[in-house]
């Protein structure tokens, strides 16, 4: 298979797969201009596909750079209005949103933290409907990345500039099984055997798991009500969709104040275009109440302190050692690759999808069954070779669910 046959097959398989692109829809899609000619490849399929509309929005990094150096502090406590309301129609007419991520981790390095802190803050306010309707499935949505040179030169420094690209693109097609046959029939199967997964964990009911690794001794209650989801989601109309491409995980949602001990991350949290690495997080009630950082500690603190939700955790996810974006031993510096190498956590919000009857409550209400709310929904990663976890049932026994990073059953 060609390189140029690869990419189209990845573009089938996002617009067919990961959006499940339905005729008469409207498609807004977010990206950067590193991603013009596979974005224009995307665009074709969706109207392809019976599309009505598809809107880009193309952001240059060095465009981005410049306004977070150069631009008046009041910049980072607006949010512009018309991406409000830009959003709020797709919502609106049923429409889906797919982001294509190519950023490099690096992009806002050195960048104050106070105009981080206050560009998430607004953004994170004026969205409200927006995470509200992308974090209940109400409308179809998807993540993909493909390689920029920055980003490229992050992960393969070793290789020749010549090189970097290809190894990225390379890596990539094999974490989304793209050129091993029929990528779609693949898809289906691979989502079938998480479907399997989250089936035997729903079936057990624990009431709570302890994870125990180097540097992490921690206890995470689950809501009595609580269920096991795979990356596969389906709107209200009954529409399938991939969130994320790849995905290795199944994950569900955390007791708000049942976090008790201590964890470590395993790989780097690239955040607002910096990198937090070396951290361990204590909690307390399911309350953060310690942050240490080897990388990052400023960044990490304004990140917790960003709302009152930002505290807690949102998510629970567990994806074995041995799976094929761990095993091909690349350390990505992008979440949507690194979370679906290692067991991982999310800082902040909470998916109401995982709670039996919350899909179309309130936030007010979410919290009312202890669910966490927050304007900050970040995934970082626990999981290692070395990692155990035990499913603890509501009388106090216990099963292993993980052992030397791996399945147990």
């Amino acid at each position: 298979m060609t390189f140029q046959e690869k990419m189209e097959q990845y573009a089938e398989l996002t617009v067919h797969v990961g959006l499940n692109v339905q005729k008469g829809q409207i498609i807004l899609i977010n990206t950067t201009t590193d991603t013009v000619e596979f974005t224009r490849l995307v665009v074709k399929k969706a109207y392809e596909a019976g599309a009505k509309r598809v809107h880009v929005n193309y952001a240059d990094p060095v465009h981005t750079r410049d306004h977070y150096e150069l631009a008046p502090d009041e910049a980072f406590n607006e949010y512009p209005e018309w991406s409000v309301v830009q959003r709020d129609e797709i919502i609106k007419t049923g429409g889906s949103f797919l982001w294509i991520d190519a950023e490099d981790p690096d992009l806002l390095t050195g960048i104050p933290t106070k105009r981080l802190s206050d560009s998430q803050k607004s953004a994170g306010k004026a969205l409200e409907n927006y995470r509200q309707a992308v974090g209940s499935d109400k409308i179809a949505w998807s993540i993909i990345a493909i390689p920029s040179k920055k980003w490229a030169e992050k992960v393969f420094p070793d290789l020749e500039s010549d090189q970097q690209i290809e190894a990225l693109w390379n890596a990539i097609f094999k974490t989304v099984r793209i050129g091993e046959g029929d990528a779609v029939q693949k898809w289906t199967d691979h989502v079938e055997h998480l479907e399997t997964r989250a089936a035997q964990l729903n079936e057990k009911r624990f009431a709570k798991l302890h994870y125990t690794a180097p540097g992490t001794d921690l206890t995470i209650s689950l809501p009595e009500k609580h269920l096991w989801l795979t990356g596969a989601a389906k709107t209200p109309q009954g529409n399938s969709f991939i969130a994320n491409m790849p995905t290795e995980e199944v994950y569900t949602v955390p007791a708000k104040y049942g976090v008790e001990g201590f964890v470590r991350n395993t790989k780097p949290l690239v955040y607002q275009g910096n990198i937090i690495d070396d951290f361990t997080l204590t909690f307390e009630k399911g309350k953060i109440v310690k942050a240490e950082a080897g990388v990052g500690q400023e960044l990490l603190d304004e990140m917790i302190q960003s709302d009152e939700g930002a505290a807690y955790l949102g998510e629970v996810a567990l994806v074995p050692h041995e799976s094929p974006i761990s095993d091909a031993n690349i350390l990505f510096y992008n979440t949507l690759f690194d979370e679906n190498a290692s067991n991982h956590l999310a800082i902040g919000d909470s998916y109401p999808t995982c709670y039996e009857g919350a899909r179309d409550l309130e936030r007010t209400q979410l919290e009312s069954i202890g669910l966490n709310t927050s304007i900050v929904h970040e995934d970082f990663m626990i999981g290692s070779g070395e990692m155990s976890i035990d499913g603890i049932y509501e009388d106090g026994s216990s099963e292993p669910v993980f052992r030397n990073g791996n399945w147990a059953f």
